[in-house]
């Protein structure tokens, strides 16, 4: 895999995972979860030993998607070598009662290669459509979710160490089941502290870090926040990994780092 390929298949795998939609009924409740608006995790991206760029996750507001509620969360990458550079963004919409995904956008800039992809996704009607290229639905699943949602719904799964979860739950049928593994625990730090972790092993059918018959791993705090703190791929060309610089949990709050919780 090339490094180029490489950038592509990170921001794949890490930010792991139109037409008239229903209201959502008046006794529907928010589904507990462990983020809210203001959230953001920022990262040192390195290829090798060589730090690469600076990767971001942040939960940046709510907003109205067809008259559903819905957490806006992205995720974001800049950087590259001498010679290629990535500045790419993901963002989602997801359902606060569901978390089901509504919206997937990718503005991606790679090597000076841009593309911007918008998919509307209909988990009542289990179809989605991309946006300015395809005037027809195409079949979906029952509980949709895209890269970037993905990333969030993880952090309510049990995660019991030892089992293997599968989930028909991404938007495009064709990339189900993903699997997620659970490893061990193991207690690492990174520049933003020491943390005690659940590692995970994301499987998804895409040729990217997390492919089937690959070596990615993931770090989540062992905790009720299940923050993501390391991610590592091991490829022919290299190690790509992403490391926890700095966190906050509300918007009003000043970035935390470098300690030990």
């Amino acid at each position: 895999m090339t490094p180029r390929r490489a950038f592509g298949a990170l921001l794949l795998g890490a930010a792991l995972a139109a037409g008239m939609g229903g209201a959502v009924p008046v006794a529907a409740q928010q589904k507990s979860v462990p983020f809210t608006v203001g959230e953001q995790f920022t990262y040192d991206v390195r290829f090798g030993a060589v730090k690469v760029g600076t990767a971001r996750m942040a939960v940046l507001g709510r907003d109205t998607i067809r008259a559903r509620d819905a957490w806006h969360v992205r995720f974001s990458l800049s950087g590259g070598t001498f010679f290629y550079q990535v500045d790419d963004a993901y963002e989602s919409w997801m359902d606060v009662v569901t978390l089901n995904a509504l919206r997937f956008v990718q503005d991606q800039d790679q090597g000076g290669r841009e593309r911007l992809r918008t998919f509307e996704i209909f988990p009542e009607r289990r179809v989605y459509r991309e946006v300015h290229k395809q005037n027809r639905e195409l079949p979906s699943v029952a509980e949709p979710l895209d890269d970037g949602s993905f990333l969030y719904f993880i952090r309510i799964v049990p995660l019991e160490v030892g089992r293997t979860y599968r989930f028909d739950r991404y938007f495009k049928p064709d990339r189900n089941p993903v699997v997620i593994r659970v490893l061990r625990r193991e207690r690492v730090q990174v520049p933003a502290g020491i943390f005690s972790t659940i590692v995970i092993q994301p499987v998804i059918k895409t040729s990217g870090i997390f492919a089937e018959g690959g070596q990615a791993e993931l770090w989540l705090t062992d905790d009720a926040q299940r923050m993501m703190v390391q991610l590592k791929s091991r490829m022919s060309i290299g190690s790509l990994n992403l490391f926890l610089r700095s966190y906050r949990w509300t918007a009003d709050a000043a970035p935390v780092g470098g300690r030990t919780p």
